[in-house]
């Protein structure tokens, strides 16, 4: 990253902070100002982050994902085809049994093929929006976890489980999207509570880390929801706080969000 990127990185951190009445800093534990306020995303909400692919299909529709299929293969943070998440959600609808690799070979299309069969939707070993629509829906975890607000709340709830590492997105009370993600570990918990995204940032870089947050939107201090370059598999390894998504995902919650007010509830035991 350049000088010139890194000083312009740094004084918008520092307008925020003014404006929010306090600075924000990546993953410190500040406290979040009263009544918070969402500072204006940029007209139109086009995001295009580093290294991100341009877009394969409708990331605002809901419950989307991209068309995943044999050969493709989880290749880096800035090259996820979601195939890790596949295969740990046909393992939830007890469909596939073998290891969590981040390649799409024969077994993981033989469970596609035997989870259209179950979800009564074409048959062709290829994960499209048909079939992701269902899976997302039925690999949704411990429903009866989710606070009140998120399945009978007005307008956009962003919920995310501590424990099962996953975040439900809702719109009046209706299931969005979902997704696997990780938080904070040991010392540096995502905190637990109800919260509001004042703050959107699609170039952040951490002050304290030196490590770029795509399309970061913070809800409480310094943490927020924001792609991770370091994030391949969601159950392994934690952020400093904040809620690390595959690249790819936190910008299709921003795409989603990102002219909205979202109300955040975090809740579950730390994992």
């Amino acid at each position: 990253m350049t000088r010139a990127r890194t000083a312009l990185a740094v004084a918008s951190v520092a307008v925020a902070g003014a404006l929010a009445g306090q600075l924000l800093v990546a993953g410190a534990e500040a406290t979040a100002p009263a009544g918070p306020a969402v500072v204006a995303a940029p007209a139109g909400g086009t995001v295009t982050g580093p290294g991100d692919p341009e877009p394969r299909y409708r990331v605002q529709a809901r419950l989307a994902r991209e068309k995943v299929r044999r050969g493709d293969r989880d290749r880096g943070t800035y090259r996820i085809e979601h195939v890790r998440e596949l295969q740990y959600r046909l393992r939830w609808a007890d469909v596939y049994h073998g290891p969590v690799t981040g390649y799409f070979g024969n077994r993981t299309r033989h469970a596609v093929q035997r989870f259209q069969r179950k979800a009564d939707v074409k048959v062709t070993g290829v994960a499209a929006r048909s079939t992701w629509r269902p899976l997302l829906k039925r690999t949704v975890r411990h429903e009866r976890a989710l606070p009140n607000k998120c399945t009978n709340g007005k307008g956009w709830h962003a919920c995310y489980d501590r424990s099962r590492h996953q975040v439900t997105l809702w719109k009046r009370g209706k299931l969005w999207n979902t997704w696997l993600v990780r938080g904070g570990g040991r010392g540096y918990e995502t905190r637990t509570g109800r919260f509001a995204v004042y703050y959107r940032d699609r170039d952040h870089v951490s002050s304290i880390y030196g490590s770029p947050m795509p399309y970061s939107q913070f809800f409480s201090g310094g943490q927020a929801f924001h792609g991770s370059r370091a994030m391949t598999d969601p159950f392994s390894g934690h952020s400093h706080g904040c809620i690390n998504m595959y690249v790819e995902d936190a910008r299709q919650l921003w795409r989603i969000t990102h002219d909205k007010r979202l109300r955040v509830h975090n809740y579950g035991a730390w994992a």
